[in-house]
C-alpha cells in the first residue's frame, strides 16, 4: 500500500526551514518566555500577597489593584490600603518569589546593596536576590517589570509604524502612477478639502494636542479623534460640491494620481529627518510620558516597512491571480487587501522583527538620558542610568545591560531566522 504524498504549502516549507534554524527557533521560545513574564510581572514581584487571608476573610490584593489601577474603582478599605502587607499579621498568604514592588524604596539597604552583601533584611523571604540600586530599588523586581516595558514599547510603538507603512506602501505598489483614475472635479476640490481638513483639524488645534497630550492617553485620544472628526467633516464638505460639478464635461474628465510619486517622496522627507532629534524636541516640549514615546518611535520609523511593502505590491499586482480578480470585476480594494497584501508581507515580517529590537534599543537609550520616560517608571534604561552615580555597584551595570543585550540579540536571531525561512532560493536545497 502506497503511502499518500504530503503536499507541503508555501507557508508549512517557511515553518519547517525556520525549525531548522535552531538559534532563531530557540530564540523564539524564549521571546514567549519573556512575554509570559511580562504578562505576569506583578505575580513574579510585588509588595502584596497574590491570595492571602486576613481576619478570617479571603482576599486577592492583586486583583484589587488592578480594580483600582485599569477601571478606577475603590476597592480597598481604607486601613489597608497603604499598609506594609509584609508586616501584617496574615492567616497565611502565597506571595510572589520577589516580595517588593518595582518602584518601591527599601530605606534599610541603601546605598546600592550588593546581590552577594549584607543586607537589613527581616526574613530570608525578603532579601533583594540582585541587589538595590542607589534609592533602595529592588533590581530583580525593577528588571522583571522593565520587560513588560521594554516589550510593550517595541511591539506597540512597531505596531503603528507597520499599520502605517502597510498602508502606504500598499497603496504606492498596488495603484503606481497611472492605474488610480479620479474625475478632475473630484480631484480639484477634494486635495484641497483634504489639506484644509489637516489645517483644521490639527495644524489650528495644535495647541490642545499638546495639552492633551501632556495629560495622559485617554485626554490625548479623545483630542485625536476630535481633530479627526474635525479634519473628515471639513475634507467632506469642500468635496461635496464636486459632485455636481463632475457631470459637466470638464468636471467628468478622468484624470491619473501620482500615487506611487507621491508617497515615495513623502517617505524619502521622512527619512531625512533626524529621528533622535525630532524625540529630543517632543520629549522637551511635552510632558513625559511611556505613550509619547512609542507614539514617536512608531510614527517615525515605518518608511523601511512601507519600502518593503511597495517593493512586494509592484511584484504581485502583475501576477495571473490578481489579473484573474480583476477580470472577475472585484474592486481594487478587495483585490488590495483580500489577494495582493497577504502574499506580499513575508519581507515585512523581517523588518518588523528588527524595528521591535530598534525600538526597544532607542528607549533604553531615553530612558539612559531621563527623557520622554516618567522618572517613577522603572526600565532597563533608567536602572543601567543609576550605574552612572555608583561606580562601584557593578549589578547595576551588569544585569539591566545583560537583559538588553538578550532581548535586542533575540530579535534579531528571529528576525535572521524569519529572512531565511522565507527566502525561495533557501527552500528549494
Amino acid at each position: 500500500m502506497e503511502t499518500p504524498s504530503v503536499s507541503h504549502s508555501p507557508r508549512a516549507r517557511a515553518w519547517e526551514t525556520f525549525k531548522k534554524n535552531k538559534p532563531a527557533y530557540i530564540s523564539l521560545w524564549i521571546v514567549v518566555g519573556l512575554a509570559v513574564i511580562a504578562l505576569l510581572a506583578d505575580f513574579l514581584a510585588y509588595n502584596k500577597p497574590i491570595v492571602a487571608s486576613y481576619q478570617g476573610q479571603t482576599l486577592f490584593p492583586i486583583f484589587r489593584d488592578y480594580g483600582e489601577r485599569l477601571l478606577g474603582l475603590k476597592l480597598w478599605e481604607p486601613e489597608l490600603r497603604k499598609v506594609d502587607w509584609r508586616r501584617l499579621e496574615l492567616d497565611w498568604a502565597i506571595w510572589p518569589p520577589v516580595r517588593y514592588a518595582p518602584e518601591e524604596l527599601d530605606l534599610r539597604n541603601v546605598p546600592a546593596v550588593s546581590p552577594f552583601g549584607e543586607q537589613y533584611i527581616s526574613s530570608p523571604s525578603e532579601r533583594h536576590y540582585l541587589g538595590t540600586d542607589n534609592i533602595g530599588r529592588d533590581l530583580l523586581s525593577g528588571l522583571i517589570h522593565g520587560t513588560r516595558i521594554s516589550l510593550t514599547v517595541g511591539l506597540v510603538s512597531v505596531g503603528i509604524s507597520a499599520i502605517i507603512g502597510i498602508l502606504l506602501g500598499a497603496l504606492a505598489g498596488y495603484f503606481g502612477d497611472t492605474s488610480f483614475q479620479v474625475s478632475r472635479a473630484t480631484l480639484w476640490l477634494g486635495l484641497p478639502g483634504i489639506l484644509l481638513g489637516l489645517y483644521y483639524g490639527f495644524y489650528v488645534r495644535r495647541y490642545a494636542l499638546g495639552e492633551a497630550l501632556g495629560e495622559g492617553f485617554m485626554p490625548f485620544l479623545g483630542a485625536l479623534s476630535l481633530s479627526i472628526a474635525l479634519a473628515v467633516a471639513v475634507a467632506i464638505l469642500v468635496w461635496l460640491p464636486s459632485r455636481l460639478i463632475k457631470r459637466t464635461v470638464w468636471g467628468g474628465y478622468r484624470v491619473h494620481v501620482w500615487v506611487d510619486l507621491t508617497i515615495s517622496r513623502f517617505i524619502e522627507v521622512m527619512i531625512s529627518l533626524p529621528t533622535t532629534l525630532l524625540i529630543f524636541t517632543v520629549a522637551a516640549i511635552a510632558k513625559p510620558s511611556l505613550f509619547l514615546v512609542m507614539a514617536v518611535i512608531g510614527l517615525t520609523s515605518w518608511t523601511g516597512i512601507a519600502r518593503f511593502t511597495r517593493g512586494e505590491m509592484l511584484k504581485v499586482r502583475s501576477l495571473d491571480y490578481i489579473q484573474a480578480a480583476r477580470a472577475l470585476g472585484y474592486s481594487d480594494l478587495r483585490i488590495m487587501f483580500l489577494h495582493a497584501l497577504p502574499n506580499s508581507l513575508a519581507p515585512v515580517l523581517v523588518s518588523i522583527a528588527f524595528g521591535i529590537a530598534s525600538a526597544i534599543l532607542v528607549e533604553s537609550g531615553l530612558s539612559f538620558l531621563g527623557i520622554g520616560v516618567p522618572p517613577t517608571t522603572v526600565t532597563w534604561g533608567s536602572l543601567l542610568s543609576a550605574a552612572r552615580s555608583a561606580s562601584g555597584a557593578w549589578w547595576l551595570a551588569v544585569f539591566p545591560g545583560l537583559a538588553i543585550f538578550t532581548v535586542v540579540t533575540l530579535f534579531n536571531l528571529l528576525g535572521e531566522g524569519i529572512r531565511d525561512a522565507i527566502d525561495p532560493r533557501l527552500q528549494e536545497r
